[in-house]
């Protein structure tokens, strides 16, 4: 077991950065007083406006933390652990955490998370809270015992069972892979190695119902065979990719991946793997990379509970391109020629990228409407269209003002905002005016913006369907659909000229995936705040008893896609709510009405006299706090309430169940169409069509 670790390296003083602007540094930045010494004030000022350093941050975090402000303290423990790798910072910032969120209010999620290792993982493990903690995820922590993993999986009375995990973590390493150094049947090991996970992941999901991310194989760059390798399939190495890659596929959206062979690419294979860890300590990461693997592992355990970021909003000169435009003019602005112009097309075009997976794309900029609108419609070198943009914000306002403005343009939190900017003043008042926001520290030469933005893990998505590639649209509609009813003379008319039609269509393997990932992401309108995983919703699909209603709405602005969601199941006379979601873009189209009216018509055609409801408040649902009693619904108190504490219900603290009586269900607004899959007219009176 482990020996005695190499010694980490200690923090350094950092010095003022020679390629900032001299009008842009503060003074003496390279001389930080020593934490017991410094205000926050003082603290503040001494890293306001250089690249940020996780040394000075937690500085500041401590100054904070000393002042009684613990969530500002918070903060900056997270642009810390934003700002650097080392070990000791990280296990610094870990301990900053847990004292302030103790002072705190509730993170928007929270998970009992087991780690299950091959080697030695109590570094990651100490270091996911406070990782899944900068994604909104509160988390509490098993860890197996070193190399236990398959033993903890295969039997029932295990420790992981009784931990009753939320999330289970296979971090394992490419030594533990069943494959021979070079085979003449590649593809027989492959599926037998392949089989062994994906038998693992049924068990864990069968006996906890927990969701599995798996670490994938790390591949090692020592190759005997040499460059031969890329000849043999079956060497190792090739081998290793291979089940990676097949592991990707049986995945699908039932499992998550952490692709730790690039994450190990990225910072360099020789940085990753370090021998002297593993025959010490049998560390099979390095221990200046763990904090790198709990980043990640932690950016898509927060995409699987639904927090990842939505939309990026993006600053313009000389972060769309090169030079000021009201200095330089159309014709003076580097973008496409040259050496730097070609940075600013790359970065661009990678923007597109991820506005292809579904971000959301915002313009923020300190300019002239008129005249930047001019470049995205004339320039030839501009990427990045006006109909990429969903929200576009060009005035003299401060960004933190515009930023709030494109919030509310697009119905969305600020904690759903990444702001890139390339001016080190604009991203710090930012982050002190627009708390919330997450904000990236960008390099000063524009050859590096790619990798920076690359470099950001938040983007991270549970899967990628249709919705998600059209996802600017939707919410650019959205906006287009909120300055419309801004002329409207009533909310009904307003309504009615949206030529809204929503489609009632089936859950299959089409709608599957947008499904789960609605279930997934969703905070504002969800009724409890439940989250059903691939499998959970495949087992309601063959489960005769339940109905899974999903909901496609369109305008005459777009087609939103599939935007609500409701699982009900029948137990005898009633219709029991489950879950109920619905996308916060299309909130307050009354679609929320039609989709009652369709579980009213769904309970008469099985025979129900009740449909049933469950509240379950949240951090971020209160919006729908009083939709059952809006609808029709009245509540079952006490005695009353089958699914209370009192009656041996689940009695989920501080929620509320509702009852509908079909019979006296009023009718829906009518302000939209309701279709069936079939394009048939939904009868509300009667059964569904």
């Amino acid at each position: 077991m482990p020996g005695e670790l190499p010694p980490q390296d200690k923090w350094a003083t950092v010095p003022a950065d020679p390629r900032v602007p001299k009008q842009h540094q503060a003074s003496d930045v390279g001389a930080v007083a020593p934490a017991a010494d410094v205000s926050p004030k003082k603290e503040l000022a001494s890293i306001t406006v250089t690249e940020i350093s996780l040394r000075h941050c937690l500085d500041a975090a401590r100054a904070h933390e000393r002042s009684g402000d613990h969530a500002t303290a918070l903060r900056w423990v997270f642009t810390a652990i934003d700002a650097g790798d080392d070990l000791a910072g990280w296990t610094a910032a870990a301990q900053l955490a847990r004292r302030c969120l103790a002072h705190v209010g509730p993170l928007p999620r929270s998970a009992r998370i087991a780690v299950l290792g091959s080697y030695t993982t109590s570094q990651l493990a100490a270091l996911l809270p406070v990782a899944a903690a900068r994604t909104g995820v509160a988390v509490e922590v098993y860890e197996c015992g070193y190399g236990q993993y398959q033993q903890e999986i295969l039997d029932p009375n295990s420790e992981l069972y009784r931990f009753a995990p939320d999330i289970v973590v296979l971090a394992v390493h490419a030594g533990e892979a069943r494959l021979p150094a070079v085979s003449d049947d590649p593809e027989a090991e492959v599926a037998r190695e392949v089989a062994r996970w994906t038998s693992l992941w049924e068990t864990v999901t069968a006996r906890s119902g927990a969701r599995v991310v798996q670490h994938t194989f790390a591949v090692p760059p020592e190759v005997a065979l040499g460059h031969l390798s890329t000849r043999v399939r079956g060497c190792r190495a090739a081998m290793l990719a291979a089940v990676n890659a097949e592991l990707g596929r049986a995945a699908a959206d039932r499992v998550a991946l952490v692709d730790c062979d690039r994450l190990a690419a990225e910072v360099g294979k020789r940085r990753w793997f370090d021998a002297r860890y593993w025959n010490r300590a049998k560390q099979a990461v390095a221990l200046d990379c763990v904090s790198i693997l709990a980043r990640h592992t932690a950016a898509v355990i927060g995409a699987q509970l639904g927090v990842s970021r939505k939309c990026l909003v993006l600053d313009l000169d000389n972060t769309l391109w090169g030079g000021v435009l009201g200095e330089e003019g159309l014709a003076g602005i580097a973008l496409g020629d040259g050496p730097i112009g070609e940075a600013f097309t790359a970065f661009q075009e990678y923007v597109l990228e991820l506005k292809s997976k579904g971000v959301i794309l915002a313009v923020c900029s300190k300019n002239n409407e008129a005249d930047v609108r001019e470049v995205f419609e004339t320039h030839p070198n501009m990427r990045i269209k006006l109909d990429d943009i969903a929200a576009f914000s060009a005035s003299w306002d401060d960004k933190p003002a515009q930023l709030r403005a494109i919030a509310a343009n697009l119905g969305i939190g600020l904690d759903s905002l990444v702001f890139v900017d390339d001016n080190p003043v604009e991203r710090d008042v930012v982050r002190q005016l627009a708390a919330g926001v997450d904000v990236i520290e960008m390099p000063v030469d524009p050859h590096a913006y790619v990798r920076a933005l690359a470099s950001y893990p938040y983007f991270e998505t549970v899967a990628l369907t249709s919705e998600d590639a059209a996802r600017t649209a939707q919410y650019k509609a959205r906006a287009d659909a909120a300055k419309a009813a801004a002329s409207a003379t009533s909310l009904d008319d307003f309504h009615r000229d949206l030529e809204m039609v929503a489609t009632v269509v089936p859950l299959d393997d089409v709608t599957q995936p947008r499904v789960v990932q609605l279930i997934g992401k969703t905070n504002q309108f969800n009724l409890t705040g439940r989250r059903r995983g691939d499998a959970d919703v495949a087992a309601l699909r063959a489960d005769p008893a339940a109905t899974v209603l999903c909901l496609r709405l369109a305008d005459k602005f777009a087609d939103h896609g599939l935007v609500g969601v409701v699982i009900a199941i029948q137990r005898g006379a009633v219709l029991d709510i489950d879950t109920w979601l619905m996308s916060c873009r299309v909130i307050g189209r009354t679609l929320e009405d039609e989709t009652a009216a369709v579980l009213v018509a769904e309970a008469r055609r099985r025979g129900c006299t009740l449909v049933r409801g469950r509240y379950i408040p949240t951090a971020k649902n209160g919006l729908v706090a009083e939709l059952y009693p809006r609808l029709g619904f009245v509540r079952a108190d006490g005695a009353d309430d089958p699914l209370s504490e009192a009656a041996g219900g689940p009695g989920e603290p501080g929620g509320s169940t509702w009852v509908l009586d079909v019979a006296t269900a009023k009718a829906p607004p009518g302000l939209m169409r309701v279709l069936d899959s079939e394009g048939s007219t939904v009868e509300w009176q009667g059964a569904m069509t």
